[in-house]
């Protein structure tokens, strides 16, 4: 009968590495929503100190295409050289790109009404939610979605450097819709290839994983929450 002792040993062993698995997916994902919540509360305080700061306010506005330039170093800077950075430094990237681009979401307040804006963020929040849920429950693998994500952000990208000529209202209606649905799905798609991404470093506990994740999130919930503000918000 030992052979029943052992199936049953080695069944209950799996079993238990099912259990510590998951609990190491859900603790990597409270550290990454953490970590992107901590950008988003930088973002907002950041904005609304500029705001109230007219010198300051006029210096993001004149300067506005370098401090994008910045934000753009910042953001390439913790994505490509993440596995040299230690935690401290990547969270300083973090924290300083957030409020970089707190600073840069300012003028926001001066295009559209606060009501609208504080509209356009919740309704951000609740689709940003719906989605990451789907992208955690899921069965299904959304690494088919990538190239069609990926050839949809080129599209809206590109709808928008065309729209800064053309200035037609009906390309700017488009591209926001479109940028909807695609940081819509890059939120699911990237929710999941995170969870993943944590399995491929073995399980990594390193805050600097973490923090790359919750940049990429974070971007995502920036860029729906500029797009359904185009869309909804009401301009003075």
């Amino acid at each position: 009968m030992a052979w029943e002792t052992s199936g049953w040993q080695t069944a209950e062993s799996d079993s238990v590495n099912s259990v510590l698995v998951q609990e190491s997916k859900r603790a990597f994902m409270t550290r990454v929503h953490g970590w992107m919540f901590a950008g988003l509360l930088v973002t907002g305080v950041m904005a609304m100190a500029t705001l109230s700061n007219e010198a300051l306010l006029r210096t993001v506005i004149n300067w506005r295409l370098g401090l994008f330039g910045v934000q753009l170093v910042a953001v390439l800077g913790l994505s490509f050289l993440a596995p040299r950075l230690s935690g401290p430094v990547a969270a300083a990237l973090f924290l300083g790109y957030s409020a970089l681009t707190g600073m840069t979401l300012s003028v926001i307040f001066l295009i559209y009404t606060a009501g609208s804006i504080a509209q356009a963020f919740f309704l951000t929040a609740g689709v940003y939610g719906a989605m990451a849920i789907y992208g955690t429950v899921t069965k299904k693998d959304l690494s088919a979605w990538g190239t069609f994500l990926f050839m949809g952000l080129i599209g809206v990208v590109l709808a928008g450097v065309v729209n800064i000529f053309v200035r037609s209202d009906m390309v700017s209606f488009v591209g926001a819709c479109a940028a909807v649905l695609v940081f819509s799905g890059l939120t699911a798609y990237d929710t999941q290839k995170l969870r993943e991404m944590h399995a491929n470093t073995g399980y990594s506990s390193a805050a600097t994983v973490s923090i790359v994740g919750a940049l990429t999130l974070y971007l995502d919930f920036i860029n729906l929450f500029l797009a359904i503000l185009r869309l909804l918000g009401r301009r003075r």
